[in-house]
């Protein structure tokens, strides 16, 4: 198959670039190289442009000629988002409209969308199902699911579109075989910044509120292995290839760990007692989300394989260690 991969050259992307690279696809990847890495492009091609360059996107795509789009570019911190909402609301849906209108001008019916639990807002039960209710309490969790609401209308327009929607959980760790990793130099989710704290890059790590009605009084979260995520992306597109219907997927385990409890995975892990540091709450954050993954798994016949926190902060650390910034 053709694909042409959004934002390939980031965290995620760059993971199910290295899946489909090992499966034998053609891969294009489109990326602005924002917060991406052109070294983690490990199969393909790479074009450096943006989506809100809507002429280059189609150009791209009418030489390309992809048969499936997997859309993962996109702006993705929660308090960044707070103070810039209109950048976010510009690079998430404006970038989506035009990647859709892209799909149309050139003929591509298959569409794998990169989501969030963020879409959720505070759940009122946790773990939180598909059909929950979606009311987003940040910029960034509106954004996409705008996004959403567009690709859905597109595809009950007339036009031929099929897609499924993977909302994500809290994605963390680093390709077993050591190839790939987290690349970038600032980190926003709490384990790489746990081991950038443990490397001695940061003096102290945060802890943003304690006063939260769970257990210990930080944010409970479910923590998936990246490779794990990769593999549902490939899970889905075999899927729509054979004919599924356009669905949305939870994209978790079912566990959920607090904040204090990562951290003192990340201590025993890396053998290293840092700092840390207990501040006031970040405007954005529920208390508590956690993935029924149920549908996925029956669907999908998605099958994880790292399904432990152990693993998932291992990997992270190993590469931590070797990659050189």
């Amino acid at each position: 198959m053709r694909i042409l991969i959004t934002g390939g050259a980031g965290y995620i992307g760059s993971h199910v670039v290295k899946l489909l690279g090992d499966l034998g696809h053609t891969i294009l990847t489109y990326d602005n190289l924002s917060t991406g890495n052109p070294k983690a492009v490990l199969y393909g091609d790479l074009i450096v442009a943006d989506l809100l360059d809507e002429g280059k996107l189609k150009e791209v795509m009418k030489d390309f000629k992809p048969h499936v789009v997997m859309h993962f570019a996109a702006k993705i911190s929660v308090p960044e988002s707070v103070k810039d909402p209109l950048g976010y609301y510009r690079e998430n849906f404006c970038g989506t409209l035009n990647l859709l209108s892209a799909m149309v001008e050139t003929g591509v019916r298959y569409l794998v969308f990169s989501s969030t639990a963020a879409v959720y807002g505070i759940p009122k039960s946790v773990p939180v199902k598909e059909e929950d209710p979606t009311l987003p309490i940040n910029p960034y969790g509106w954004s996409k699911l705008m996004s959403e609401r567009a690709i859905k209308d597109l595809a009950s327009s007339g036009y031929p579109l099929k897609f499924v929607i993977l909302r994500y959980f809290n994605v963390a760790g680093a390709d077993p075989e050591g190839k790939l990793g987290y690349m970038g130099k600032d980190a926003t989710h709490l384990i790489d910044r746990a081991l950038k704290t443990a490397k001695g890059e940061l003096p102290y790590l945060e802890v943003y509120g304690t006063d939260y009605p769970t257990p210990d009084g930080t944010c409970i979260r479910d923590y998936i292995h990246v490779m794990d995520l990769a593999r549902a992306h490939i899970d889905a597109m075999q899927y729509l290839l054979e004919g599924g219907e356009s669905d949305i997927f939870n994209v978790g385990y079912g566990q959920g760990y607090s904040v204090l409890e990562v951290i003192d995975k990340v201590k025993q892990i890396t053998g290293v007692d840092f700092p840390v540091k207990y501040v006031g709450r970040r405007e954005g954050d529920p208390p508590e989300l956690v993935a029924d993954s149920t549908k996925i798994k029956k669907k999908l016949n998605w099958k994880p394989l790292y399904y432990d926190l152990s693993f998932i902060i291992n990997t992270a650390w190993k590469w931590e260690m070797s990659y050189i910034y």
